[in-house]
């Protein structure tokens, strides 16, 4: 059953006559704030009446101060706040009879119908009751005298929304909840700094992360920082797993290592149920090995700190969703939770997706562990794929007799260092013999070509820029020479980690197969550029680190400008005509504006942005903050635009600028671009190994057709090859870019977030789907 999309000619309408109201429950997560940031927003321009509910549930009971009424400003500087402003508390009254009754009455004489409830499977399971008991709790109400008869009426139906904001990423049906990624961030920036400490003294370190009924955490944490083992509920070791540890932990340090990492999940436990802790595990390893080990238990921390990028775009995209959601709603529609499915905003009836959730516990409590890793959908299983092949299987002594080669091309970014490494490993598991080319094609020319083993790409996942080196150059002038090298070295094929340079200069290398044979071996490209301008892939290596790094400067300078008051400043960002980092880092920090090539603007609209900054000053929020893509249009330079606002300006406002240069290339990678970077990379070897025997004939590999040549994408939430010569027809060579970009449809939400009266298109909103249909789509299996 799908609903069909409702076309809202008039969405800042709306809402007219209706009120919300927003409260979080549960556990806090990072990223609620933008969430109830964007539900206010978003209300407020539909002309429904918005409506705090502080403390969770229980201030829906005691109702009085607790319910308040939101204005545009109150919840401004929200965004960069980690935890929940409006507060959350886990409440018993609402659990009673009584208790519903209370909040039932505290909604009905405030004109409330409509409830947006940020929290955990508990909170929505705790709204959907109060949904169906609504009817026979306004009859109570009416006997009582609580209520007339005339306000029942008015108040006949209780829509909800809901959406979940949970650390652990333990509700089935969403991708990703919003807290997730911001927890990753504060765990992977203490994995970092543990690694550095433990190298010097060759430590074993066991580090625990939250989830006690949910591994992902410490997988994608395992992942992302490449460690020796993790212990996940959803997957309990076999039951010799102590020996088995212990081999492997011997195995890393005869590899050369110093130290070893080992992730638990607080709710580890064996194949018998029975727990296993941090502290078993420690005495285990100084029992057998010997090894000085340390336990480091991170406990709240996870939960704290400012939110990432994408959990503040997350909150913000679902904030939206959730009131178009809501006032489209009938009493026949059922409750419903916003989620994200790839790059999609989706919903899906709540209870569905609560029993899901609840299927997975009842897999784990009744020992059907497989069950229970399917029921979580196929990108954990893709992750826990991943790592046992990273983890737990080792090279074998028999030699495929293939060597692939491995470079960087471009400029480099972040978590480029991780896809080599999880190239290099998982092609010595193939069996084929791993060769490094240093410094893009011209190195591949000048036969800057090396052997590279399994240790030598030990501690790559963590570092930022390109350890391989890399460069812009092109490959035709060169083709003799790099035509030379395949034959001397033997490569069977190549795998290109880069930009736009990477796809052009293997379309490139196609265009050469007729002229030179040992070109005629297959290629694979895999994106990696901050820009995010490669087509055929939603998103780049590099590009989520790069969009934090400006996020964390827009926190910065909005600080500053806070600060001085009346301050309005212009930030460049990179990305060539790509406004991809503009307009997301734009979302991501409260911009009130991001100019982009794609957007085309004209005077106009910068006159139009410099009246609304001077209405802006006239509130109680003093200050702008305007984007500009360093190639958005030749002649409105971020200099122009900046005499242009400093003389409109003129004792309004003051203005400043800044350039944000190349800090957005550098950094230490993201989690995102750490587990993203190695499942690339783990998959494009899958495809090499397949490809090659596909394309050997006697001993001879000879790849001369379109499908020999490939990008690996990732496409909504599939990770896909797609022909290089296909993707041609995709691209606008000139300003390299691809000629379709799915974020361009998130740029509405920035200009209304940013109090700009414009219409949303809510054609393309979501419709309700069915859960069932979720866990059978996915990442394809690696």
């Amino acid at each position: 059953m799908m609903q069909n999309p409702v076309k809202h000619e008039h969405t800042d309408s709306m809402g007219v006559g209706k009120a919300i109201a927003v409260l979080t429950s549960g556990g806090d997560a990072q990223g609620m704030n933008a969430a109830v940031r964007a539900v206010v927003r978003v209300g407020i321009y539909t002309g429904a009446k918005v409506y705090f509910v502080h403390e969770g549930y229980q201030g829906l009971v005691d109702g009085g101060d607790n319910i308040r009424e939101a204005t545009w400003e109150s919840v401004s500087m929200m965004l960069q706040l980690g935890g929940t402003v409006i507060g959350s508390a886990r409440c018993q009254d609402f659990r009673t009879h009584e208790g519903r009754l209370k909040a039932a009455r505290n909604l009905v004489k405030r004109g409330i119908t409509n409830l947006c409830v940020i929290g955990g499977d508990g909170s929505l399971t705790g709204a959907d009751t109060f949904r169906a008991e609504w009817s026979t709790l306004l009859q109570e109400l009416i006997k009582a005298g609580a209520i007339t008869a005339e306000e029942a009426k008015r108040s006949s139906h209780l829509n909800i929304v809901g959406m979940v904001g949970s650390i652990d990423n333990d509700f089935c049906g969403t991708d990703m909840t919003i807290g997730t990624d911001s927890a990753l961030h504060r765990i992977i920036e203490i994995v970092d700094a543990i690694a550095t400490t433990a190298q010097s003294h060759q430590r074993t370190f066991v580090l625990e992360v939250m989830g006690r009924h949910c591994g992902y955490l410490a997988l994608v944490t395992a992942l992302a920082s490449g460690a020796d083992w993790v212990f996940i509920p959803e997957s309990p070791p076999e039951d010799d797993w102590e020996e088995h540890l212990c081999r492997r932990l011997t195995e890393t340090r005869t590899r050369g290592s110093r130290l070893n990492i080992i992730i638990v999940a607080e709710g580890a436990i064996d194949k018998h149920g029975k727990p296993i802790t941090s502290e078993d595990i420690k005495k285990l390893v100084v029992k057998r090995l010997g090894y000085d080990t340390r336990v480091t238990i991170l406990g709240h921390v996870q939960r704290g700190g400012t939110p990432s990028a994408f959990d503040r775009i997350l909150g913000s995209r679902m904030g939206v969703e959730a009131v178009m959601a809501l006032l489209e709603g009938t009493p026949d529609t059922p409750a419903c939770v916003v989620s994200l499915s790839g790059n999609q905003a989706i919903r899906l009836p709540l209870m569905e997706c609560v029993q899901v959730t609840k299927d997975v516990t009842t897999a784990m409590n009744e020992g059907r562990f497989d069950d229970s890793l399917k029921l979580r959908g196929r990108s954990f299983q893709n992750n826990w794929n991943v790592y046992k092949i990273l983890a737990h299987v080792r090279p074998p002594s028999a030699k495929s007799g293939y060597n692939l080669a491995v470079m960087n091309v471009g400029a480099p970014a972040a978590g480029m260092n991780a896809t080599v490494r999880s190239t290099v490993r998982i092609g010595l598991i193939h069996g084929h013999r791993m060769l490094a080319v240093h410094d893009g094609f011209e190195g591949l020319a000048e036969r800057k070509v090396e052997e590279i083993g399994w240790g030598g790409v030990g501690g790559w996942t963590g570092k930022g820029g390109s350890n391989l080196g890399t460069k812009r150059t092109l490959p035709k002038k060169y083709f003799e020479q790099i035509s030379n090298t395949i034959a001397d070295f033997s490569i069977h094929g190549l795998i290109i980690i880069g930009g736009f340079e990477a796809f052009t200069g293997s379309l490139e290398l196609i265009e050469g197969r007729s002229k030179f044979e040992e070109l005629c071996i297959p290629i694979c490209v895999i994106p990696a550029t901050v820009s995010n301008n490669v087509p055929g892939s939603d998103f780049s290596i590099g590009a989520d680190t790069a969009l934090n790094t400006i996020t964390a400067t827009c926190d910065r300078i909005k600080q500053s400008a806070a600060g001085t008051k009346r301050r309005v400043f212009i930030i460049e960002t990179m990305g060539g005509y790509c406004g991809y980092l503009a307009t997301m880092a734009g979302l991501a920090a409260g911009a009130d504006a991001a100019y982009i090539y794609e957007d085309p603007f004209t005077i106009h609209d910068l006159e139009a942005n410099v009246e609304h900054l001077t209405e802006k000053m006239k509130t109680t929020v003093k200050r702008g903050l305007v984007l500009r893509n360093e190639k958005c249009n030749e002649n409105y330079t971020t200099d122009f635009i900046y005499n242009l606002y400093s003389e409109e300006g003129k004792g309004i406002f003051d203005t400043r600028k800044n350039v944000l240069g190349h800090m957005q290339q550098g950094g230490s990678p993201t989690p995102f671009d750490r587990n993203f970077g190695t499942k690339m990379g783990a998959k494009a070897v899958a495809w090499m190994s397949g490809k090659i025997k596909e394309c050997s004939r006697h001993g001879r590999i000879f790849a001369n057709t379109a499908d020999s040549a490939c990008l690996l994408g990732m496409r909504r939430r599939a990770l896909v090859f797609q022909p290089l010569a296909e993707l041609k027809e995709q691209t606008d060579f000139e300003h390299r870019l691809p000629k379709e970009q799915w974020w361009l449809k998130l740029r509405p939400i920035l200009k209304i977030l940013a109090k700009y009266k414009i219409d949303l298109d809510t054609s393309e909103t979501a419709h309700l789907e069915h859960i069932t249909r979720k866990r059978v789509s996915g990442e394809g299996s690696i």
